[in-house]
């Protein structure tokens, strides 16, 4: 399927790594857990780079590991970058810029790339660079409001995370460590199906896993500004300089503040936490309000959240890997692409070739079936590589900058 080749548009992602990566230092950026005595280039993204990497360095497939550090470090660490990420027909990132580490900067990516990098505000890590210079309670209220009003000016988004605020590649390949399990901005169910009385949604019987975790106090609409001053009075008093943000009153808060900019909001999943179902009453609250949601989940979280990206006109569905499950749940106008690679390019690499793949053979099935014709299967493929996402996040076809928003509000109104 020629249309599964074309542009994509990377609707999460991270920076590269500038420096050169020695063969341990390499693979503990590969995603996954090795047990002692056993390595990750034995995992289904080791293999995956041996296989699809090393000819664009210059070395036949399936080279040893140590060979290939060896022509990566001979070619220095921006060629080999510039080889693998120009090889993915990735033509615009949207950077989420909260990984912490010493990943380079959106522009970096964009150059080595050959393409364009827009930034994905990570709210977390907003929120508590503002505390760490706010001596009071108003101060800190009033600048939070100022840096997310500002953030919106240049952002194409912002992201939350929910559960392990970990690396995560919505592919469902999960970093081994993280921060603790911090809790989502909305109240989770209390009790299984038959104690969700009114509330209960039609993917609710599914469940998640998650009934017994507590959620924040009353409902999925902003806290009150009574609320908001105490909560963050008692975090500003309880928190040191650097402390994560975990008070779920200002976390809702926070979430709130971005939906009011109207620019897209991305919902993080990590691995151990709740999925996206447990999110289903603040979906419906924000319909209408003129804020995209994309939720990114791994592959456990992907059913949930291609379902709720079916029956909510305002969400979608962004994830690498093969999307052909998904595409199976949900219209095709809702899905984006999205490799969550960090750290690595050749995790972009790979991200791309999985998705593409899974995506042309769903596509050749359906030509083939005599379900759609050639040019349905051209229409959807760049529809989900690249249009989905230009469209949510307003980038223009060009990608040489992003469509302002029409309506942004003053940072006053975010109070």
């Amino acid at each position: 399927m020629d249309g599964a080749q074309g542009h994509l548009v990377d609707a999460q992602c991270h920076g590269v790594l500038q420096g050169e990566l020695g063969l341990g230092s390499f693979e503990a950026r590969l995603p996954g857990t090795a047990a002692p005595h056993t390595t990750l280039f034995d995992s289904p993204t080791g293999f995956a780079v041996r296989r699809w990497c090393p000819p664009l360095l210059g070395l036949e497939p399936h080279c040893p590991p140590a060979r290939y550090l060896a022509r990566r470090r001979e070619l220095g660490a921006y060629e080999s970058a510039r080889r693998l990420l120009r090889s993915t027909g990735v033509t615009a990132y949207l950077v989420d810029t909260g990984e912490p580490g010493d990943l380079g900067a959106p522009k970096d990516l964009a150059v080595a790339g050959g393409g364009v990098a827009f930034e994905i505000v990570r709210l977390e890590p907003l929120a508590q660079q503002v505390a760490d210079t706010s001596g009071t309670v108003d101060g800190f209220l009033a600048n939070l409001a100022e840096a997310v009003h500002a953030a919106a000016q240049e952002a194409a988004g912002f992201s939350y995370g929910t559960g392990t605020a970990a690396s995560h590649e919505p592919g469902g390949r999960h970093a081994r460590t993280g921060p603790p399990r911090v809790p989502p901005p909305w109240p989770e169910p209390a009790g299984g199906s038959a104690g969700r009385g009114r509330h209960a949604r039609p993917w609710d019987e599914h469940g998640d896993g998650h009934a017994d975790e507590p959620g924040p106090a009353g409902g999925p609409r902003p806290p009150g500004p009574h609320d908001v001053r105490t909560a963050a009075a008692r975090w500003l008093a309880e928190r040191t300089v650097g402390g994560r943000l975990t008070d779920e009153v200002l976390r809702r808060h926070l979430v709130w503040h971005a939906v009011a900019t109207g620019l897209p909001l991305s919902l993080r999943y990590g691995p151990d936490g709740p999925g996206p179902r447990a999110a289903a009453e603040f979906l419906h609250a924000t319909a209408g309000l003129g804020t995209d949601v994309v939720l990114t989940p791994g592959t456990r979280h992907q059913a949930a959240a291609a379902e709720l990206a079916a029956v909510l006109p305002h969400v979608y569905v962004a994830l690498g890997g093969d999307p052909s499950a998904v595409l199976a749940r949900t219209p095709f106008g809702k899905v984006l692409y999205a490799s969550g690679a960090a750290g690595l390019p050749e995790l972009y690499v790979t991200g791309a070739r999985a998705f593409r793949a899974g995506l042309a053979h769903l596509i050749d099935g359906r030509v083939a079936a005599g379900e759609w014709s050639a040019a349905d299967g051209e229409r959807v493929a760049a529809l989900v590589g690249e249009g989905n996402a230009r469209r949510v996040y307003r980038l223009p076809a060009s990608a040489a900058g992003r469509v302002p928003h029409p309506r942004l509000p003053h940072a006053d109104t975010l109070r």
